[in-house]
């Protein structure tokens, strides 16, 4: 039986079955079957993460062969989200001695990555119509990202348009241990045979979304964990669980820049405060402009802070200077620019870490891996992360969340204020601008959450990447 008919031992419908492989079909006709094709692979170096030695799998016209220490991270663009843990999967690989190679199944001219490319235009229009419109919000967007990929039948249509993706994997080597950070690259990696796949799920919402029959799924949380081990909720009847083992807690996905020397980041934060220097905050922006009035509402916020030498701003606008520009023009700021000078962005890392910071900081880069891995390089020489609780929830900085985007997210703001290391989650401007008040005046609740931040790295909490690579080599 396929992939689609039955999943974790339950039976899926005959509409659930045949309405898959309609899917499938429609994509077939759309792109045409490229199933013969002998997609050749060959590598090139990303720059950007030249310090882990990641190389980006492409298409060429002779085969190159892997390092003998390889370790793929299969991943897609869907946002910044599953390209930060991404990286920080071949952050940890590198660490622990192996070769990263980087796996974008959305980047190629193959009929798989086009299902995918067109999947996430339909989700990112869907998230902006969310942002504008109330009604769409409370009756489409938050019940579909909560319940309605929260069923088991939902997996039914990605398991199939997931086969899709098999061709591009022809030519890789079953054996080579296999880290997903997005459920597509993890059923495809199980649809074409490879036999050491992780599948790191992002989320703390436990969804038949992200179920990858035959990989071994690592969660970050307990919540998810039980979630998933149980699969409670995901059909009106009680279903087969995940069994013991395909199904692992291994604690939050963090790179190991931003761990190996998390406890001084965390006493430069203390002294700084400490000592009345600016409070450094950084913003990220998110794509698709989510939450974009509320962020404004923030910024024009903070501004007297800013004019009185209290706080810092620090501003990541990713690779979308179109809302750069829609800021600034409901605003009059004076920023400090960084724009396609990721070099020079890393020099101020350097002269900020011990020295001083003031004003607004504005970081924008075209290129992708740059736009994503900015937030990266800021966050251990900033003292607060403002942003929606979705993969950064997870990340050993202390965070004051503003709205979610989806009703998964709910669920990673929940996880970071129970562990201590951010605020909950604060829906309206007036909440979040009134917190950050507060985290301004009150000398001891950002120290507070960097010594929990401290005591849950020893406890291994943010040791997920860590794990999830040991146990894709077997270990």
């Amino acid at each position: 039986m396929s992939k689609s008919e039955v999943i974790f031992g339950n039976a899926q419908p005959k509409k659930v079955v045949k309405g898959a492989y309609k899917s499938k079909a429609k994509y077939i006709k759309k792109y045409g079957d490229d199933s013969s094709k002998d997609y050749k692979l060959n590598f090139k170096d990303i720059s950007t993460l030249d310090f882990i030695n990641a190389s980006n799998i492409v298409f060429g016209e002779n085969e190159e062969k892997f390092d003998e220490k390889a370790l793929i991270v299969g991943n897609i663009r869907m946002g910044f989200g599953h390209y930060r843990i991404s990286i920080a999967m071949a952050s940890a690989a590198r660490a622990l001695g192996y070769k990263p190679y980087w796996l974008d199944l959305a980047s190629f001219d193959a009929t798989g990555s086009k299902m995918i490319r067109e999947q996430n235009d339909m989700y990112s229009l869907a998230s902006r119509i969310s942002q504008k419109s109330k009604l769409f919000n409370k009756i489409v967007w938050e019940p579909l990202n909560s319940e309605g990929f929260k069923k088991i039948s939902y997996n039914a249509k990605d398991q199939a348009n997931s086969e899709l993706l098999v061709p591009i994997f022809r030519n890789i080597p079953k054996d080579i241990p296999y880290i997903a950070t997005h459920v597509w690259p993890s059923q495809a990696a199980i649809h074409a045979g490879m036999t050491h796949v992780v599948n790191a799920i992002p989320d703390n919402w436990p969804m038949g979304l992200h179920l990858s029959e035959g990989a071994l799924h690592c969660v970050q949380t307990p919540f998810a964990y039980f979630g998933y081990k149980t699969l409670n909720g995901f059909d009106k009847k009680p279903l087969k669980g995940i069994p013991e083992d395909s199904l692992k807690m291994v604690g939050c996905f963090v790179d190991h820049e931003l761990l190996v020397n998390l406890e001084e980041d965390n006493k430069r934060r203390k002294d700084r405060i400490k000592n009345d220097k600016p409070l450094r905050i950084l913003m990220t922006v998110g794509g698709a402009g989510a939450g974009f009035d509320m962020f404004l509402s923030m910024v024009k916020h903070l501004l007297p802070y800013v004019k009185e030498n209290k706080a810092a701003l620090f501003i990541n606008f990713g690779d979308h200077l179109d809302v750069y520009k829609k800021l600034i023009s409901k605003v009059e700021i004076e920023t400090k620019n960084y724009f396609n000078e990721y070099s020079r962005l890393k020099d101020l890392v350097s002269e900020i870490k011990e020295g001083e910071a003031s004003g607004i900081y504005c970081v924008y880069n075209e290129n992708i891996f740059e736009a994503v891995y900015s937030t990266n390089l800021l966050m251990p020489v900033t003292d607060l992360l403002v942003t929606k609780p979705s993969e950064l929830a997870y990340y050993p900085i202390p965070k004051l969340f503003m709205k979610h985007i989806g009703g998964h997210e709910v669920y990673g703001a929940i996880n970071g204020r129970e562990c201590g290391d951010s605020t909950p989650e604060y829906p309206t401007k007036k909440e979040a601008n009134a917190m950050l008040d507060r985290l301004l005046s009150d000398k001891e609740l950002i120290p507070h959450m960097c010594d929990r931040i401290d005591e849950l790295k020893k406890e291994g909490h943010y040791d997920g990447a860590y794990e999830c690579v040991k146990l894709a080599v077997g270990k």
